[in-house]
């Protein structure tokens, strides 16, 4: 395994050791010991597992929650998506911030999306199945949905026409309404 730093100190990407032949290919996605010491730092345990399947063109996020906050490790198991995570940390010297890498079934990336950030992705290839650990539980009364293309934040997502987006998604506040009414709570 190993972990890239990105600009966001905190958000890290995990690339695994994958061992292949003629049979297939052999990686190993999650280490308990190894995931603590080298990408968060602190122990950390996941309670939830989720896995979606989005057509092209789909665009999920920027979610977040008040309550029941969320660290996420990100994978893409079938095709590829261009997945962000904005920083919302007040305090933080990256707060709005965000960082874009590309996850595929391919290259086997994983991303470490840590308490305190918004999260999204958009579907670059025809569809893509993308599972995900959580470090706390769905909570729906507290999530928040920051728009995912505030000018402020300024995302250079790669999109050349308007995403789909569910109903909850079109309708998200910017990062400064969002910071006017108390929906940032987090904090370094």
């Amino acid at each position: 395994m190993q972990v890239i730093e990105t600009t966001i100190p905190d958000v890290k990407i995990i690339e695994p050791s994958v061992f292949g032949d003629e049979r297939g290919f052999f990686m190993e996605t999650w280490h308990q010991q190894r995931f603590d010491e080298q990408v968060a730092g602190k122990p950390t345990s996941f309670v939830q597992d989720n896995h979606s399947k989005s057509a092209q063109g789909i665009l999920r996020g920027l979610h977040y929650q008040t309550q029941n906050t969320q660290g996420k490790l990100v994978r893409v198991v079938s095709g590829e998506v261009f997945d962000v995570a904005v920083d919302l940390r007040q305090g933080s010297p990256t707060f709005g911030q965000w960082e874009g890498i590309y996850l595929s079934a391919e290259n086997k990336r994983q991303l470490w999306v840590p308490e305190g950030f918004a999260h999204g992705f958009y579907v670059t290839s025809e569809e893509a199945e993308f599972v995900y650990k959580c470090t706390d539980f769905y909570n729906p009364t507290g999530e928040v949905t920051l728009q995912w293309d505030d000018p402020e934040l300024g995302i250079q997502w790669p999109i050349a026409t308007k995403p789909q987006l569910s109903h909850k998604d079109k309708n998200g506040s910017t990062l400064s309404e969002l910071n006017r009414n108390g929906s940032l709570k987090f904090s370094l």
